[in-house]
């Protein structure tokens, strides 16, 4: 089975330029993951590297395909220079290393929260999984492995992660565009939520 990450590098690299800086962490049990910085104009981005090595399985499942299976990696992008963005390399990769270490499915509409701001001084501990293909395009292989999605990460204060629980992913995204939220501003504000 050919090994996909250099082939998803090659897709960042593609779409977002030469990275600038990368890190890699690895957890107890689980392989290595990078998180590289591309930086464009005023915007950082930080993508995951790793995450789409192996199908995310579902935790129900008894037997993990260690083909089949929906592939990701996670895509953030925020203002640069207006707060210390660069420490969310570590919660970026405790993200995705979460379908190796809890057995979760990252798809659009979910939340992830890391339980921390996600830098030094955030207003968000949690993210909203956009929907992929607009940044990135989808990464085809060879069959029978499931294309690699590059899913984009929205920041959620903990207001609107409740008020997301509530009310749905939908509800909240027409709640950002309706205000004007500008959701790659490190340091903004709760979107009112009455």
């Amino acid at each position: 089975m050919a090994d996909v990450l250099p082939l998803v590098e090659a897709r960042l690299r593609t779409a977002l330029g030469e990275p600038d800086a990368r890190a890699a962490v690895t957890f107890l049990g689980t392989d290595r993951v990078e998180v590289l910085r591309f930086q464009e104009g005023g915007i950082a981005r930080y993508a995951s590297l790793g995450m789409s090595a192996h199908p995310m399985t579902d935790p129900t499942s008894v037997v993990a395909d260690p083909v089949k299976g929906p592939r990701a990696e996670l895509v953030l992008s925020v203002r640069s220079g207006i707060a210390d963005t660069d420490k969310v390399l570590r919660p970026l990769a405790v993200l995705a290393a979460s379908p190796q270490v809890e057995g979760l499915v990252v798809a659009p509409g979910a939340s992830l929260d890391v339980g921390e701001p996600l830098w030094p001084g955030a207003p968000f501990t949690s993210v909203l999984v956009a929907e992929p293909g607009g940044l990135v395009e989808d990464l085809e292989l060879d069959e029978p492995l499931d294309p690699v999605r590059f899913l984009p990460l929205l920041p959620m204060t903990p207001n609107e992660a409740a008020w997301k629980r509530v009310h749905g992913a939908q509800a909240l995204q027409e709640r950002w565009l309706n205000h004007g939220t500008d959701l790659r501003d490190p340091s903004r504000k709760s979107v009112p939520l009455e």
